[in-house]
């Protein structure tokens, strides 16, 4: 059975709000009581893309708080806690214990709890003389937010600009690997696998590789672990592996921009745990939840734009023969007389008609829902080029570079500040060699429309310091087909026709190949430098390429260091699905990001070491 991440965590947040219980097949407890749930910010944004207000009833809870609120005492009922293992909840903690608030409390940490926090909670609840309320403390090793079945994120923000800070010294450094590692563990505890762990060598990749191989030997030291369980899996299936790649392996696609649908939803709409807000047609926003709940959204969320345009409008024209189906079955011909002698057949009709009536009425929500959503994109696309932007910078990286001209007339044309900047930056990773006339020019250009040029410097420094940044970036260089512009029928899609197709998805990521070549566990000079550790096997093999790698691998956990997008997560997914056998591939990242929010850490960094012009950071966005 495929890993799935999403089902793994509901499970265990399901059997956390039933007091810890074992839960019977339908998801509920055998005995159901009422309680209260108290969570921090953390956890909440954990909670909130895996469990509804509804599945909260379910389960019993009635009442549900953030920490820091101030609280009523509510008596006879039994309060769940589920937040970090920080200082300030464990003081509220306490608090709320020596007032009394619930009759009973059961506290359950997202990570391990560190031992001196546990002493802190024992010490004020026995001087409150309250300790008695303290029903059940839990480690719930949780500390991910999963977003769809093969993606997560530790939501670990400016991972990136941390790390490469030049004013960071080692202590810094260190507890952000300990953070990164302390989160995987917990994602892996959660699957219960213990995987093969590569990474390239050197870097923050190396270092977390490095530590989490260490804390799992730690960890499988101890009889009672998180990993038994899955001693059957172990034994039974191949064991999945866990590829480790820091940001600056490939920094393009974290920049680009790109044209399918999932990834433009993120980048312009700032899709955030799975919901968006957009304006509605008659004035005033519509939230939207956009997730695998949304058949719409599972099927074509890594489509090119028009072609998702094109869906829309199929999916609307099925929908208004299906409702005129049901017309026509239920109303009977127009002019015809009722014949009372086929009253069953009729009674039939009207009753498959009444059935059908949900499903038909959910269909048409999901239509508007997608209409009201690619009406937006589509406003943004025309207003800045963006189709334009794409694929110009895919043929930046296709062919190494671009023409001067065209690469100025894009950087005085349509397009945000910010767009431009992206479109600057990707001028830079692309380019084999920089043209120091050139790159002047550009920074004439991007000054000229008041854009902060510190990301610019930033990147042009570190590849001036001969950093790689595409990595094997030749290997990748096939012709990106233009497909003539295309008509389609009326409404949304007509719209789209101005608006250029892009067959971007035959160019594969550098990260998707390497994944690829590492699943294949086959000899390859791409990925034969990668260290390999098995927190399994004896230590001193560890570390060191190792011939026990048994491929190909069914299973994966890629994760990015430093910030990863649905980019990357869409070219993973394909890659999956069009193995033989088909693959299952998760994808995690410290945190997800726009292109926009990941150039403002390139821009802090800039500035940090003094590079570009003193424009005002916020001007940039515009």
């Amino acid at each position: 059975m495929a890993l799935n991440l999403r089902q793994k965590q509901t499970e265990c947040i399901i059997r956390m709000l039933n007091l810890n219980q074992p839960v019977n097949p339908t998801g509920t407890a055998n005995e159901e009581v009422y309680k209260i749930l108290i969570y921090d910010k953390f956890c909440q944004n954990i909670l909130s893309p895996l469990i509804h207000v509804k599945d909260l009833r379910k389960h019993g809870v009635t009442l549900y708080f953030l920490i820091d609120k101030d609280r009523k005492p509510v008596n006879d009922v039994p309060a769940v806690y589920f937040v970090q293992p920080s200082q300030s909840n464990i003081q509220r903690i306490v608090a709320d214990a020596s007032r009394s608030l619930y009759d009973s409390f059961y506290l359950n940490f997202s990570s391990s709890v560190p031992r001196p926090l546990l002493e802190d909670l024992a010490s004020g609840t026995l001087n409150s003389d309250s300790i008695h309320r303290i029903s059940k403390v839990h480690d719930q090793y949780l500390e991910f937010v999963t977003l769809e079945d093969n993606l997560f994120s530790l939501s670990q923000k400016s991972t990136y600009l941390q790390l490469n800070d030049p004013s960071a010294g080692d202590k810094e450094i260190e507890d952000i690997i300990e953070r990164v590692v302390s989160g995987l563990f917990c994602v892996l505890a959660t699957l219960a696998v213990v995987p093969i762990i590569r990474c390239p060598r050197g870097g923050p990749a190396e270092m977390v590789a490095s530590a989490l191989d260490q804390k799992l030997r730690d960890h499988l030291l101890s009889k009672s672990n998180l990993f038994s369980e899955g001693g059957s899996f172990a034994s039974s299936f191949q064991r999945p592996l866990l590829c480790i790649f820091d940001r600056n392996f490939e920094l393009s696609a974290a920049i680009q921009h790109d044209f399918r649908y999932r990834p433009l939803v993120h980048d312009i709409l700032g899709l955030k745990l799975n919901r968006l807000s957009v304006p509605g047609e008659k004035g005033g926003m519509k939230s939207y939840e956009l997730d695998s709940s949304d058949p719409f959204w599972t099927a074509n969320g890594s489509l090119e734009f028009p072609e998702v345009a094109v869906e829309i409008e199929t999916q609307l024209n099925t929908y208004k023969k299906d409702v005129d189906e049901v017309n026509r079955r239920t109303g009977g011909n127009a002019g015809a007389e009722f014949d009372g002698t086929d009253l069953m057949g009729n009674t039939k009709h009207l009753m498959n008609a009444v059935n059908s009536l949900p499903e038909l009425t959910e269909r048409k929500q999901v239509i508007d829902k997608h209409t009201n959503i690619a009406t937006v994109l589509l406003g943004q696309i025309k207003e800045r080029s963006l189709d334009a932007y794409v694929k110009k910078e895919n043929d930046m990286m296709d062919r190494g570079g671009i023409d001067r001209n065209e690469l100025l007339a894009v950087l005085k044309g349509k397009g945000t500040k910010m767009d431009k900047l992206r479109f600057a930056i990707t001028y830079v990773i692309s380019s084999e060699t920089i043209n120091p006339a050139e790159a002047e020019a550009v920074e004439a250009a991007l000054i000229e429309s008041e854009i902060d040029t510190s990301a610019f410097q930033y990147v042009k420094k570190i590849k001036s310091l001969n950093v790689s940044l595409t990595s094997a970036n030749a290997a990748s260089r096939n012709n990106i087909v233009d497909w003539a512009e295309k008509l389609y029928g009326q409404s949304i899609s007509a719209v789209t026709a101005g608006v250029k197709n892009l067959l971007s998805s035959d160019r594969q990521l550098a990260l998707t190949r390497t994944v690829e070549a590492l699943m294949e566990g086959k000899p390859n000079p791409e990925i034969d430098s990668y260290l390999v550790f098995d927190p399994r096997a004896p230590k001193s093999s560890s570390g060191s390429s190792s011939s026990h790698l048994k491929g190909p691998f069914k299973e994966a956990v890629v994760f990015m260091i430093g910030g990863g997008n649905y980019v990357e997560y869409g070219s993973l997914q394909d890659l999956a699905k069009h193995q033989q056998p088909v693959k299952n591939v998760i994808y995690g990242t410290t945190e997800i990001l726009t292109g926009m929010e990941f150039v403002e850490q390139l821009s802090q960094l800039g500035h940090k070491m003094g590079l570009g012009n003193p424009v005002a950071t916020s001007s940039t966005t515009h």
